[in-house]
């Protein structure tokens, strides 16, 4: 087998594993934001940032 075909089909597997990630992360998201930090053309870093509302008298209108 070719070694750079590898190195393609590994990094397609890693791609499709990232694209899973992100997917999953914004599935379980109801309130907030995702954040993809990129260097050099690769993803680096995914940051969720999820919201909770709190309701209370005051603003149960």
């Amino acid at each position: 087998m070719d070694i750079q075909f590898e190195t393609e089909r590994a990094k397609s597997a890693q791609q499709q594993e990232l694209v899973e990630q992100i997917v999953s992360i914004l599935q379980g998201l109801r309130f907030g934001s995702v954040e993809i930090v990129v260097h050099d053309g690769r993803i680096v870093q995914i940051e969720k940032h999820e919201k909770f509302r709190v309701k209370t008298a005051a603003n149960a209108h």
